[in-house]
């Protein structure tokens, strides 16, 4: 495709009298939903296994004694609720395959559904194992709680792990989190690593399934250290080697509307760089009070080698800080990540749907769209002035042979069943929605409504 969508990114290299540069062409590797399917299987499997080890490691005559119920609930849920806190960790860890399929946003909704569960059941490991050996001592569980952090070897860091879980856990509920800054949330929960280390530390060291077991405590220890690996190698490993490879600072920064920015970075081998058109990179701009935090925006174009562009709406104090960038910042990067890609397509033709900043998710992925998807584009801002990249959208949809809509007003001039209505023929398109939580629940909540096939409903929420 000729360069026709990125302008202000291109006047800077002519400015420095170098030629107009083109699309790098290389996109994301396209999602393996068999791979998904491979890791249910194998997580059914492993839940079983850790079953298992509780079942195996009681007897009928343990049963029996004063505790002995208690004791093997105790065992039961501590096992279970530490392994599935191993694949809580592991839907986070950004492994590309899994990622590319389920997306993000996908990942986080599963990580969430999965997070009550393994702190539901160390809970009930804690309190059924106190009592248990309560009954079994014939003291109380006052007492017995005093014996297990004076006797136990190991028990005391146990319990330090398990008051940062709960503590994590309480501040992760929706409305106690959305109360504080995102930094500080994710500060916070960075706990729930340390939390999961030592409940693992406890468990291989006092677990009647694996005292005197060093073959489930191998295989057990694989397990948690293969998971380690994963976390160091896809969190830390890949964005490390990505960030020094592609070298990327800051060059210019442009206003594109009211409150949004563009800031334009250079670097090296972005030919190479494996994004589709609708993904996001996490950004940490290595500055005095940026430096330690790291944020998710969409590229709002492809790159266009050495360039690479990301376009930011200051809803917060990290991109509001945006605009205030000096050129030669250095920047680091995680990803590129997400499933909102022309690879999710299951018809000819498509759809997209954006409130306000969300367009920089679809203004990019229309440069993957072949020319016979024909897409249609509504898009909602409060006002033209909101607008950012409208000529470049525009163009891009022209030469697919689509329409826009750009709708500015408020939401009570232009409601979700607008949006929606303006796409007549819903069931023959792709659907993709971007924008705002609420927007994005509402539209794609409209389209489940309309009888939109699940599969067809591609979405990518920005939110703080």
């Amino acid at each position: 495709m000729a360069s026709v969508t990125f302008e202000r990114a291109n006047d800077t290299s002519r400015r420095r009298g170098q030629p107009r540069q083109a699309t790098a062409k290389r996109l994301s590797r396209p999602p393996r939903p068999g791979v998904v399917d491979l890791a249910v299987v194998l997580f059914g499997l492993g839940l079983g296994a850790s079953v298992a080890l509780a079942l195996t490691a009681e007897t009928a005559a343990g049963m029996k004694a004063p505790g002995g119920v208690a004791m093997f609930i105790g065992n039961l849920t501590g096992l279970a609720g530490t392994y599935l806190a191993l694949v809580m960790i592991l839907l986070v860890s950004r492994i590309p395959v899994v990622e590319r399929t389920l997306g993000q946003d996908g990942l986080l909704a599963w990580h969430r559904r999965l997070a009550p569960w393994p702190i539901s059941l160390i809970v009930a490991h804690a309190v059924f194992l106190t009592i248990g050996y309560a009954q079994a001592a014939h003291t109380g569980v006052m007492h017995e709680l005093s014996t297990f952090i004076s006797s136990f070897p190991g028990m005391a860091i146990a319990i330090a792990g398990f008051g940062i879980l709960v503590v994590v856990a309480v501040l992760s509920i929706y409305s106690v989190r959305r109360r504080l800054r995102r930094e500080t949330w994710w500060a916070i929960h960075l706990g729930m690593y340390l939390a999961f280390a030592l409940a693992f530390a406890h468990e291989v060291v006092l677990g009647p399934s694996f005292v005197n077991h060093p073959l489930t405590q191998a295989v057990w220890s694989a397990a948690w250290a293969a998971t380690a690996g994963v976390v160091l190698v896809y969190r830390f490993g890949l964005p490390i080697y990505r960030s020094l490879h592609h070298r990327l600072r800051v060059v210019e920064l442009r206003p594109e509307g009211e409150g949004v920015t563009s800031v334009i970075l250079e670097g090296r081998h972005l030919d190479r760089l494996p994004i589709s058109g609708g993904q996001f990179f996490e950004w940490r701009f290595l500055k005095r009070g940026l430096w330690w935090q790291a944020h998710p925006y969409t590229v709002s174009a492809r790159p266009r080698p050495p360039y690479l562009r990301l376009t930011v709406k200051a809803v917060g104090d990290h991109s509001a800080a945006l605009a205030r960038l000096e050129p030669g910042t250095r920047v680091a990067v995680e990803g590129p990540y997400g499933a909102f890609t022309a690879h999710a397509r299951r018809h000819q033709r498509a759809a997209l749907l954006a409130g306000g900043i969300g367009i920089t998710a679809a203004r990019s992925l229309l440069e993957d769209l072949p020319k016979r998807s024909q897409p249609v584009v509504v898009w909602r801002v409060a006002s033209e002035a909101e607008a950012a990249l409208a000529e470049e959208v525009r163009q891009l949809v022209s030469h697919l042979g689509g329409k826009l809509h750009l709708l500015a007003g408020s939401r009570e001039e232009f409601p979700l069943e607008k949006v929606v209505g303006l796409v007549p023929d819903l069931a023959t398109r792709d659907l993709y929605v971007s924008g705002p939580e609420g927007f994005v629940s509402g539209v794609v909540g409209l389209l489940r409504h309309s009888g939109v096939a699940e599969e067809a409903i591609h979405s990518e929420v920005y939110a703080l």
